[in-house]
């Protein structure tokens, strides 16, 4: 209850945002990207490390979120990209980190993805390919959730993720291919491809889910934070879109990829 609670305060405001654009999306994302940061700092850093590198990151990652919503130019962007991930080490070490590594990913990891986010919005039919992409991210969940449940079976990380079966992932790929035929259909998309893009993105999402994982098994800990009730933190609610945009925008500039023909 808690859980479906927590959800329906949610989901209506990232739905105006989304539907909404500039500013609105990119300040939900700006917001969001620093909390990512700070509760990956303090899975990777620990409790006892000080503050000083969980600040950093969730500034890091909030600021090139906020210079990608401003439209700093591509130079610029790329100064940001390697000063954050060229000062993350030298932070990890003054702050004591346990893990200084896994809290260097943080970086870029991040900040990329929420400016891929970014990217899909203001492109032409962002709002149709934004809310595409967030439905079968959803649809994957959901799927996964109800076909491991009913039909168990073999694990599929039984060393990261003990209740994630293999039945899970083809149970979610389906429904990820179903919702996205769905959608296709209202804004007069190539159904099958779209489906089968939808199936191939579920395998991307959960890869992420299995990502975040294996971060917080290393880290000993069950939730990335405890901003969200029911949910844990941020990053266990956005684990599977943050690969997903990343992907999307490299077919859109390598292939020329797009929501209708």
């Amino acid at each position: 209850m808690l859980r479906l609670m927590s959800a329906a305060v949610l989901l209506p405001p990232m739905i105006f945002a989304i539907w909404a654009g500039s500013p609105w999306f990119d300040l939900v994302l700006i917001i969001a990207a620093g909390a990512m940061g700070w509760e990956w700092a303090r899975m990777t850093l620990g409790a006892e490390a000080r503050p000083l590198g969980t600040w950093a990151l969730a500034g890091a990652c909030a600021g090139l979120v906020a210079a990608v919503a401003l439209d700093a130019d591509f130079r610029t962007l790329c100064l940001l990209l390697i000063a954050g991930s060229l000062t993350a080490p030298l932070v990890s070490g003054f702050s004591r980190g346990k893990m200084p590594w896994l809290y260097t990913l943080g970086f870029p990891a991040i900040a990329v993805s929420c400016a891929c986010w970014l990217w899909l919005r203001v492109m032409p039919e962002g709002r149709e390919t934004v809310l595409w992409l967030m439905g079968v991210v959803w649809a994957t969940d959901t799927g996964a959730y109800f076909a491991g449940r009913a039909i168990g079976g073999p694990r599929l990380a039984p060393k990261i993720s003990p209740n994630k079966t293999w039945a899970g992932l083809i149970g979610g790929m389906l429904s990820a291919a179903g919702i996205a035929a769905l959608i296709a259909a209202f804004v007069h998309g190539p159904s099958l491809a779209l489906a089968l893009l939808g199936a191939t993105l579920a395998v991307v999402a959960q890869t992420g889910d299995l990502a975040e994982s294996a971060l917080k098994r290393h880290a000993g800990v069950k939730d990335s934070g405890r901003l969200i009730p029911g949910h844990g933190g941020i990053l266990d609610r956005v684990d599977g879109l943050m690969p997903v945009a990343a992907v999307l925008v490299l077919l859109t500039v390598v292939f020329g990829w797009s929501l209708t023909p």
